[in-house]
Protein backbone atom coordinates (compact mmCIF):
# COMPACT_ATOMS: atom_id res chain seq x y z
CA UNK A 1 0.00 0.00 0.00
CA UNK A 2 2.82 2.18 0.75
CA UNK A 3 4.49 1.38 -2.28
CA UNK A 4 1.60 2.14 -4.43
CA UNK A 5 1.14 5.84 -2.36
CA UNK A 6 4.71 6.38 -3.45
CA UNK A 7 4.42 5.69 -7.12
CA UNK A 8 1.12 8.32 -6.99
CA UNK A 9 2.89 10.95 -5.03
CA UNK A 10 5.99 10.69 -7.43
CA UNK A 11 3.81 10.95 -10.59
CA UNK A 12 1.48 13.98 -8.83
CA UNK A 13 4.99 15.64 -8.30
CA UNK A 14 5.95 14.63 -12.13
CA UNK A 15 2.81 16.49 -13.11
CA UNK A 16 2.81 19.28 -10.82
CA UNK A 17 6.89 20.15 -12.09
CA UNK A 18 5.25 20.07 -15.65
CA UNK A 19 3.04 22.37 -14.77
CA UNK A 20 5.50 24.38 -12.71
CA UNK A 21 3.35 24.04 -9.80
CA UNK A 22 5.99 23.15 -7.36
CA UNK A 23 4.38 22.69 -4.10
CA UNK A 24 6.92 25.26 -2.34
CA UNK A 25 9.62 27.50 -3.79
CA UNK A 26 12.66 26.08 -4.79
CA UNK A 27 11.32 22.54 -4.31
CA UNK A 28 9.46 20.16 -5.41
CA UNK A 29 8.11 18.37 -2.13
CA UNK A 30 5.39 15.67 -1.42
CA UNK A 31 4.21 13.25 1.35
CA UNK A 32 3.61 9.78 1.03
CA UNK A 33 3.10 7.29 4.07
CA UNK A 34 4.12 10.04 6.89
CA UNK A 35 7.45 10.79 5.05
CA UNK A 36 7.82 14.28 4.04
CA UNK A 37 10.37 14.24 0.33
CA UNK A 38 11.80 17.56 -1.29
CA UNK A 39 13.38 17.36 -4.87
CA UNK A 40 15.21 20.58 -5.41
CA UNK A 41 18.15 21.76 -7.56
CA UNK A 42 18.72 23.99 -10.51
CA UNK A 43 20.48 24.50 -13.61
CA UNK A 44 22.93 27.17 -13.80
CA UNK A 45 25.04 28.67 -16.77
CA UNK A 46 28.19 30.39 -15.93
CA UNK A 47 30.03 32.19 -18.31
CA UNK A 48 33.42 34.18 -18.20
CA UNK A 49 35.30 36.53 -20.01
CA UNK A 50 38.94 37.00 -18.80
CA UNK A 51 40.23 40.16 -20.11
CA UNK A 52 43.90 39.98 -19.81
CA UNK A 53 44.61 36.35 -18.43
CA UNK A 54 42.96 33.08 -18.22
CA UNK A 55 42.31 32.30 -15.00
CA UNK A 56 39.03 30.22 -14.82
CA UNK A 57 38.16 27.14 -13.42
CA UNK A 58 35.31 24.97 -13.73
CA UNK A 59 31.96 26.86 -12.93
CA UNK A 60 34.44 30.00 -14.65
CA UNK A 61 35.32 30.37 -10.98
CA UNK A 62 38.20 32.71 -10.50
CA UNK A 63 41.61 31.04 -9.84
CA UNK A 64 43.66 33.17 -8.34
CA UNK A 65 46.63 31.17 -8.28
CA UNK A 66 46.53 31.41 -12.25
CA UNK A 67 47.40 35.07 -12.08
CA UNK A 68 50.74 35.19 -13.55
CA UNK A 69 53.42 37.42 -11.94
CA UNK A 70 56.46 38.93 -12.09
CA UNK A 71 58.23 38.50 -16.03
CA UNK A 72 55.40 36.21 -16.95
CA UNK A 73 52.74 38.42 -16.51
CA UNK A 74 53.94 40.90 -19.16
CA UNK A 75 53.89 38.08 -22.02
CA UNK A 76 49.97 36.88 -20.79
CA UNK A 77 48.02 36.78 -23.91
CA UNK A 78 44.61 38.61 -23.46
CA UNK A 79 40.72 37.38 -24.28
CA UNK A 80 39.80 34.42 -23.13
CA UNK A 81 36.18 33.32 -23.03
CA UNK A 82 34.11 30.11 -21.15
CA UNK A 83 31.20 28.67 -20.48
CA UNK A 84 29.77 25.45 -18.22
CA UNK A 85 27.15 24.30 -17.04
CA UNK A 86 28.75 22.11 -14.33
CA UNK A 87 27.39 23.90 -11.37
CA UNK A 88 23.89 22.61 -11.97
CA UNK A 89 22.76 20.09 -8.99
CA UNK A 90 20.18 18.10 -7.74
CA UNK A 91 19.32 16.61 -4.19
CA UNK A 92 16.82 15.11 -2.21
CA UNK A 93 15.58 15.80 1.13
CA UNK A 94 13.09 13.59 2.90
CA UNK A 95 12.27 13.53 6.99
CA UNK A 96 10.71 10.32 8.35
CA UNK A 97 7.44 10.19 10.58
CA UNK A 98 10.02 9.52 13.76
CA UNK A 99 11.68 12.99 12.72
CA UNK A 100 15.20 11.87 11.19
CA UNK A 101 16.34 13.77 8.46
CA UNK A 102 18.47 12.55 5.30
CA UNK A 103 19.61 14.67 2.61
CA UNK A 104 21.96 13.59 -0.20
CA UNK A 105 22.57 16.27 -3.13
CA UNK A 106 25.25 16.16 -6.38
CA UNK A 107 26.29 18.20 -8.78
CA UNK A 108 28.39 18.27 -11.66
CA UNK A 109 32.13 19.75 -10.66
CA UNK A 110 33.55 16.40 -10.19
CA UNK A 111 36.88 15.89 -11.97
CA UNK A 112 37.26 19.31 -13.17
CA UNK A 113 33.95 19.24 -14.59
CA UNK A 114 31.37 16.80 -16.35
CA UNK A 115 30.93 14.07 -13.64
CA UNK A 116 28.81 13.80 -10.68
CA UNK A 117 29.96 15.10 -7.34
CA UNK A 118 29.10 14.17 -4.04
CA UNK A 119 28.24 17.42 -2.32
CA UNK A 120 25.75 16.42 0.56
CA UNK A 121 25.19 12.79 2.21
CA UNK A 122 23.95 12.55 5.97
CA UNK A 123 21.26 11.78 8.46
CA UNK A 124 20.27 14.07 11.44
CA UNK A 125 18.03 13.07 14.31
CA UNK A 126 17.92 15.43 17.44
CA UNK A 127 20.65 17.56 17.12
CA UNK A 128 23.03 14.33 15.56
CA UNK A 129 24.41 14.36 12.71
CA UNK A 130 26.36 12.20 10.48
CA UNK A 131 27.68 12.21 7.29
CA UNK A 132 29.04 14.80 4.89
CA UNK A 133 27.60 18.42 4.60
CA UNK A 134 29.15 21.80 5.23
CA UNK A 135 31.94 21.76 7.67
CA UNK A 136 30.83 23.14 11.15
CA UNK A 137 34.09 25.40 11.14
CA UNK A 138 32.27 27.44 8.48
CA UNK A 139 29.66 30.35 7.88
CA UNK A 140 27.81 32.33 4.90
CA UNK A 141 26.40 34.91 7.81
CA UNK A 142 29.10 37.22 6.63
CA UNK A 143 29.66 36.65 2.92
CA UNK A 144 28.57 38.79 0.26
CA UNK A 145 26.69 37.14 -2.39
CA UNK A 146 28.97 37.03 -5.74
CA UNK A 147 28.24 35.32 -8.97
CA UNK A 148 32.01 33.04 -8.61
CA UNK A 149 30.67 29.99 -6.97
CA UNK A 150 33.89 29.94 -4.82
CA UNK A 151 32.93 33.26 -3.42
CA UNK A 152 35.86 35.58 -2.36
CA UNK A 153 39.09 35.10 -0.88
CA UNK A 154 38.65 35.45 3.31
CA UNK A 155 35.25 34.01 3.96
CA UNK A 156 35.27 32.54 7.23
CA UNK A 157 36.23 29.08 7.68
CA UNK A 158 36.41 26.29 5.34
CA UNK A 159 33.34 27.10 3.00
CA UNK A 160 32.96 23.65 1.87
CA UNK A 161 31.81 20.20 3.09
CA UNK A 162 33.04 16.96 4.66
CA UNK A 163 32.74 13.80 6.26
CA UNK A 164 31.85 14.32 10.07
CA UNK A 165 30.22 13.87 13.26
CA UNK A 166 28.66 17.13 14.62
CA UNK A 167 26.29 17.82 17.74
CA UNK A 168 23.81 20.93 17.50
CA UNK A 169 22.53 22.69 20.82
CA UNK A 170 20.41 25.62 20.14
CA UNK A 171 23.15 28.10 18.71
CA UNK A 172 26.30 26.28 19.64
CA UNK A 173 27.34 23.32 17.69
CA UNK A 174 30.57 20.61 17.99
CA UNK A 175 31.86 18.54 15.73
CA UNK A 176 34.46 15.70 14.89
CA UNK A 177 35.50 16.20 11.42
CA UNK A 178 37.91 14.66 8.35
CA UNK A 179 40.69 17.01 9.14
CA UNK A 180 42.03 19.46 6.09
CA UNK A 181 45.49 19.75 6.35
CA UNK A 182 48.54 19.64 4.09
CA UNK A 183 52.28 19.83 3.43
CA UNK A 184 53.18 20.83 0.14
CA UNK A 185 56.20 19.77 -1.98
CA UNK A 186 57.04 23.25 -2.99
CA UNK A 187 58.27 24.30 0.29
CA UNK A 188 58.62 21.36 2.51
CA UNK A 189 61.96 19.58 3.35
CA UNK A 190 62.68 17.23 1.74
CA UNK A 191 59.72 16.85 -1.09
CA UNK A 192 58.72 13.27 -0.77
CA UNK A 193 57.28 13.88 3.05
CA UNK A 194 53.42 13.13 2.55
CA UNK A 195 51.04 14.19 5.68
CA UNK A 196 49.58 11.95 8.10
CA UNK A 197 46.29 12.12 9.87
CA UNK A 198 46.45 10.98 12.91
CA UNK A 199 43.33 12.19 14.25
CA UNK A 200 39.59 14.31 13.53
CA UNK A 201 39.61 17.85 13.25
CA UNK A 202 37.43 19.42 16.56
CA UNK A 203 35.17 22.40 15.89
CA UNK A 204 33.19 24.59 18.09
CA UNK A 205 30.94 26.90 16.61
CA UNK A 206 28.61 29.55 18.08
CA UNK A 207 25.98 31.40 15.43
CA UNK A 208 22.79 33.41 16.21
CA UNK A 209 20.88 36.76 15.56
CA UNK A 210 19.68 39.23 17.43
CA UNK A 211 17.22 41.87 15.52
CA UNK A 212 19.02 43.42 12.45
CA UNK A 213 22.13 41.84 13.77
CA UNK A 214 23.52 37.87 12.65
CA UNK A 215 26.74 36.84 13.92
CA UNK A 216 29.33 33.63 14.00
CA UNK A 217 32.53 32.58 16.23
CA UNK A 218 34.01 29.10 15.61
CA UNK A 219 37.50 27.52 16.80
CA UNK A 220 38.82 24.27 14.85
CA UNK A 221 42.05 22.34 16.42
CA UNK A 222 43.86 19.36 14.52
CA UNK A 223 47.05 17.56 14.43
CA UNK A 224 49.59 18.09 11.34
CA UNK A 225 52.16 15.72 10.64
CA UNK A 226 54.15 12.73 8.47
CA UNK A 227 55.53 9.66 8.88
CA UNK A 228 58.29 8.18 6.07
CA UNK A 229 58.02 4.60 8.55
CA UNK A 230 61.80 5.78 9.21
CA UNK A 231 60.92 9.14 10.86
CA UNK A 232 57.71 11.31 11.85
CA UNK A 233 56.75 13.83 13.74
CA UNK A 234 53.57 16.02 14.36
CA UNK A 235 52.19 19.15 15.65
CA UNK A 236 49.22 21.01 16.60
CA UNK A 237 47.29 23.60 14.54
CA UNK A 238 44.40 25.63 14.98
CA UNK A 239 41.95 28.44 13.03
CA UNK A 240 39.28 30.28 14.41
CA UNK A 241 36.93 33.52 13.17
CA UNK A 242 34.36 35.87 13.30
CA UNK A 243 31.62 36.67 10.73
CA UNK A 244 28.37 39.37 11.14
CA UNK A 245 25.81 40.62 9.24
CA UNK A 246 24.13 43.90 9.81
CA UNK A 247 20.74 45.58 8.19
CA UNK A 248 21.37 49.23 8.20
CA UNK A 249 17.69 49.54 6.71
CA UNK A 250 15.26 47.46 4.67
CA UNK A 251 17.40 48.28 1.60
CA UNK A 252 20.80 48.01 2.44
CA UNK A 253 23.05 45.64 4.64
CA UNK A 254 26.69 45.18 5.57
CA UNK A 255 28.60 41.49 6.13
CA UNK A 256 32.31 40.44 6.82
CA UNK A 257 34.59 38.30 8.34
CA UNK A 258 37.82 38.15 10.19
CA UNK A 259 40.12 34.96 10.22
CA UNK A 260 43.38 33.87 11.97
CA UNK A 261 44.93 30.48 11.34
CA UNK A 262 48.48 28.57 12.23
CA UNK A 263 49.14 25.71 11.37
CA UNK A 264 45.30 24.91 9.39
CA UNK A 265 46.01 27.10 6.32
CA UNK A 266 43.35 24.78 4.77
CA UNK A 267 41.23 26.39 6.54
CA UNK A 268 42.26 30.18 5.34
CA UNK A 269 39.64 30.27 2.79
CA UNK A 270 41.03 30.50 -1.12
CA UNK A 271 44.81 31.57 0.64
CA UNK A 272 46.03 28.07 -1.40
CA UNK A 273 48.78 27.49 0.94
CA UNK A 274 49.89 24.53 3.32
CA UNK A 275 49.60 23.98 7.16
CA UNK A 276 52.69 23.18 7.80
CA UNK A 277 56.57 22.38 6.46
CA UNK A 278 59.18 20.19 7.61
CA UNK A 279 63.14 21.52 8.02
CA UNK A 280 65.93 20.14 7.80
CA UNK A 281 65.79 18.80 10.74
CA UNK A 282 62.74 16.73 10.27
CA UNK A 283 60.60 18.92 12.41
CA UNK A 284 57.05 19.94 11.57
CA UNK A 285 56.36 23.72 11.60
CA UNK A 286 53.38 25.32 11.16
CA UNK A 287 52.58 28.45 8.88
CA UNK A 288 50.48 30.99 10.36
CA UNK A 289 47.96 33.44 8.36
CA UNK A 290 44.86 35.62 8.45
CA UNK A 291 42.28 36.96 6.09
CA UNK A 292 39.22 38.65 6.10
CA UNK A 293 35.91 39.66 3.58
CA UNK A 294 33.80 42.74 3.53
CA UNK A 295 31.09 44.02 1.66
CA UNK A 296 27.81 46.21 1.22
CA UNK A 297 24.44 44.73 0.09
CA UNK A 298 21.59 47.01 -1.55
CA UNK A 299 18.24 45.94 -2.45
CA UNK A 300 16.42 47.69 -5.30
CA UNK A 301 13.35 45.62 -5.16
CA UNK A 302 11.16 43.59 -7.73
CA UNK A 303 14.38 41.14 -7.58
CA UNK A 304 17.05 43.67 -8.36
CA UNK A 305 20.53 43.49 -5.64
CA UNK A 306 23.65 44.69 -6.03
CA UNK A 307 26.46 43.59 -4.51
CA UNK A 308 30.11 45.26 -3.49
CA UNK A 309 32.64 43.11 -1.84
CA UNK A 310 36.48 43.00 -1.20
CA UNK A 311 38.12 40.03 0.08
CA UNK A 312 42.06 38.88 1.26
CA UNK A 313 44.01 36.21 2.69
CA UNK A 314 48.03 36.49 3.41
CA UNK A 315 50.19 34.06 5.19
CA UNK A 316 53.70 33.96 6.57
CA UNK A 317 56.48 32.16 4.58
CA UNK A 318 59.53 33.93 6.40
CA UNK A 319 60.69 30.82 8.41
CA UNK A 320 59.83 28.53 5.56
CA UNK A 321 62.48 30.32 3.11
CA UNK A 322 64.79 30.65 5.83
CA UNK A 323 64.89 26.75 6.11
CA UNK A 324 65.47 26.37 2.29
CA UNK A 325 61.77 26.76 1.25
CA UNK A 326 61.78 28.15 -2.60
CA UNK A 327 60.69 32.01 -2.48
CA UNK A 328 58.12 31.14 -5.19
CA UNK A 329 54.94 30.25 -2.59
CA UNK A 330 52.03 32.52 -2.86
CA UNK A 331 51.93 34.84 0.29
CA UNK A 332 48.79 37.47 -0.57
CA UNK A 333 45.43 37.12 -2.45
CA UNK A 334 42.88 39.10 -3.01
CA UNK A 335 39.53 40.38 -4.92
CA UNK A 336 37.35 43.00 -5.47
CA UNK A 337 33.78 42.41 -7.02
CA UNK A 338 30.76 43.96 -8.05
CA UNK A 339 27.50 42.68 -9.35
CA UNK A 340 24.01 43.02 -10.52
CA UNK A 341 21.55 40.60 -10.17
CA UNK A 342 17.68 40.48 -11.12
CA UNK A 343 15.28 37.74 -10.74
CA UNK A 344 12.65 38.31 -13.72
CA UNK A 345 10.54 35.82 -12.76
CA UNK A 346 10.09 33.44 -10.06
CA UNK A 347 12.93 30.86 -9.73
CA UNK A 348 14.77 32.34 -12.34
CA UNK A 349 18.40 34.50 -11.14
CA UNK A 350 20.44 36.41 -13.70
CA UNK A 351 23.20 38.66 -13.45
CA UNK A 352 26.31 40.20 -14.05
CA UNK A 353 29.33 40.82 -12.39
CA UNK A 354 32.85 42.49 -12.34
CA UNK A 355 36.02 40.65 -10.70
CA UNK A 356 39.63 42.45 -10.17
CA UNK A 357 42.23 40.06 -8.79
CA UNK A 358 45.89 40.13 -7.16
CA UNK A 359 48.45 37.45 -6.27
CA UNK A 360 51.26 37.78 -4.65
CA UNK A 361 54.82 35.62 -3.85
CA UNK A 362 57.35 35.87 -1.66
CA UNK A 363 60.12 37.41 -3.32
CA UNK A 364 58.10 40.44 -3.72
CA UNK A 365 56.73 39.53 -7.32
CA UNK A 366 52.90 39.97 -8.19
CA UNK A 367 49.95 40.09 -10.68
CA UNK A 368 46.43 41.22 -11.29
CA UNK A 369 43.96 39.84 -13.07
CA UNK A 370 40.40 41.42 -14.42
CA UNK A 371 37.13 39.43 -15.80
CA UNK A 372 33.43 39.70 -16.52
CA UNK A 373 31.10 37.17 -15.67
CA UNK A 374 27.51 36.12 -16.61
CA UNK A 375 25.12 33.57 -14.53
CA UNK A 376 21.51 32.28 -15.63
CA UNK A 377 19.91 29.93 -12.98
CA UNK A 378 16.53 28.31 -13.16
CA UNK A 379 15.52 26.47 -9.99
CA UNK A 380 13.14 24.13 -9.09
Amino acid sequence: MQSNKLRFAIRATAVAATLGMAGTANAVSFDAGGWNTSIYGYARLNASYDIDENVSSSTRSFNYNAINVGAKEDNEATGYFGADAVQSRIGVKTTSPEGVTFNIEGDFRGNGGGDLRLRHAYGSYNGILAGQTWSNFTSFVGNTPTLDFDSLPGAAGYQSRTAQLRYTMGPLSVSAEQPQNSLDGQIVLPASVTKKDSMPAFTARFEDSQGGLSYSAAVLAQQVGYDTGTADDATFGFATFVAAKMALTDMFTIQGSLSYTDGANSYLYRSGAPSAYVDANGDVQTISGYGGTVGATMNLGSGRSVNLGYGMTSVDLDDAVKDGAADTGTTDVSAIMANYKWTPVKNVMMGVEYQYGTREVQNGDDGDASRLLFAAQYNF
